[in-house]
């Protein structure tokens, strides 16, 4: 492993941190980032720690298969997989089942972005149609159709997987996506409710992701709060 890696590996147990103090995990979920070497991955294992350390965090190949540990890995690793595979610009990813965006998918509303953070999904978030378990290559496959080029899916009465280009990036696409599905929801039950434009919403984004300054801006959130989290 890298000296990056190793850099990468502190920063997916910080963001996992962060995720548990939040209560995204919720008994649920899974965080990964491309290493070095582009055909291998660190990701949490089936049984991670709330309050992870580096170590915690394995080295999976494209194929699924464990390099140098022997622990039981999460069920739905073809989610992480097939992703990276396709996916060259891809550097990390999540899959959660956080309540607030997860209950779009089970809704007749598009979990569309009405604050102005949620630009970075201008792309938009499709739905994948089927619910069940992403344990297998054929599975995969289809979630990562659905995802397309988009920054995140929903998957319908089940959860949703979020990419970035870095573990920064993945990390602030989590917290934004399940941020903005709860302002809409306190929005829709004051009635009405407006969403984006979509040229607003493809400048705002571009800007964000671009200068970076909110993004990094969630990370020391996160940083602060796993910091605070304890040992």
């Amino acid at each position: 492993m890298t000296e990056n890696d190793r850099k990468k590996a502190g920063l997916l147990s910080t963001a996992w941190r962060f995720f548990n103090s939040r209560n995204m995990v919720d008994g649920f979920g899974h965080i990964s980032a491309r290493m070095d070497d582009p055909n291998h991955f660190l990701v949490t294992p089936h049984s991670t720690p709330s309050k992870s350390s580096p170590e915690d965090f394995v080295v999976v190949d494209l194929d699924g298969n464990q390099i140098g540990s022997d622990v039981r890995l999460p069920g739905e690793l073809p989610i992480h997989t097939e992703i990276f595979r396709a996916r060259p610009d891809v550097g990390a990813i999540a899959h959660f089942h956080c309540h607030h965006a997860t209950s779009f998918s089970m809704s007749e509303h598009d979990l569309a972005p009405t604050y102005f953070l949620a630009s970075i999904f201008y792309d938009g978030i499709p739905v994948h149609p089927d619910p069940n378990l992403v344990n297998d290559k054929a599975r995969g496959e289809a979630l990562m159709k659905t995802l397309g080029q988009n920054r995140a899916a929903l998957m319908r009465a089940h959860g949703f997987v979020m990419t970035g280009a870095d573990i920064y990036e993945m990390t602030a696409g989590v917290f934004i996506i399940e941020d903005n599905a709860k302002r809409t929801q306190i929005a829709a039950s004051m009635g009405r409710y407006d969403i984006m434009g979509e040229e607003e919403m493809e400048q705002i984004g571009k800007e964000i992701l671009d200068h970076k300054n909110p993004i990094m801006r969630i990370w020391t959130l996160c940083a602060e709060e796993a910091k605070a989290y304890g040992s």
